[in-house]
């Protein structure tokens, strides 16, 4: 399947009230894994940026004065994303905001969720964590994710960030890493290695007793306290096997 994780700034919250897109990021992933591929455009969006809009992201009407319009880079927008599904943290916001610059380029222009589909990240964490705060910056840290530079709100940053987020909500692990393979951020911190050991190399180390006597007695209160021992059954199917 092929995604692409989508996000946008603006000049304000309101596409109803005039507001504008002023940049989009989009990284590409396939087989849940990040190709490389990306997309990336700041905007021209013909009216002032509100100041609370600023503050979140950084992004000044002065810098933005010499950039395209949103109808210059439309098609090669369309291109990048179309016939994937698009992959958004509080999609409805977003997703309103293209639909409103198609509908600025043409009333009869095709909106984004007839030709992508719409995954929402937003959605699907207050699913898997509810009552809980489940913003961006909140999925980092109880994914363990580091988000250090994010200090401001920017596109591509929190669509490559939110990337990192959506594949360990959907599956931890991007992929299994053998000995010498490197990780798509270049790590070989955490690759998965092959021990190379010869017949008996391995050292064997049985239990003391007073580790069984202490181990004993944790299965026994387990038992008082009218528990499930598992571990009692699983010696008792191991004694049946070697009967």
């Amino acid at each position: 399947m092929r995604q692409i994780i989508l996000d946008t700034e603006t000049t304000g919250l309101e596409p109803k009230l005039g507001h504008r897109i002023i940049e989009i990021g989009c990284v590409e992933v396939i087989g849940r894994r990040l190709t490389g591929r990306h997309y990336h455009q700041y905007l021209q969006p013909d009216r002032e940026i509100d100041d609370g809009a600023i503050e979140v992201h950084g992004i000044t009407n002065e810098f933005l004065i010499d950039k395209p319009r949103f109808s210059d880079v439309a098609e090669d927008f369309i291109e990048f994303i179309k016939g994937a599904e698009l992959v958004i943290h509080n999609a409805p916001f977003d997703v309103g905001f293209i639909n409103h610059e198609f509908r600025l380029l043409s009333r009869t222009h095709d909106l984004v969720d007839e030709f992508c589909g719409i995954l929402d990240t937003l959605a699907m964490a207050r699913k898997m964590h509810p009552g809980q705060r489940n913003s961006l910056d909140a999925l980092c840290k109880r994914y363990d994710i580091n988000n250090a530079q994010r200090t401001l709100h920017g596109a591509l940053l929190d669509a490559e960030i939110l990337a990192d987020v959506y594949l360990m909500m959907t599956g931890g692990q991007r992929k299994l890493l053998l000995g010498g393979e490197e990780s798509e951020s270049g790590s070989k911190e955490q690759a998965i290695r092959r021990v190379q050991l010869a017949a008996g190399q391995l050292k064997l180390i049985h239990a003391s007793s007073d580790e069984l006597q202490a181990h004993e007695g944790r299965l026994a209160a387990i038992e008082q306290q009218g528990g499930s021992c598992l571990w009692r059954q699983f010696e008792q199917d191991a004694e049946k096997e070697v009967s």
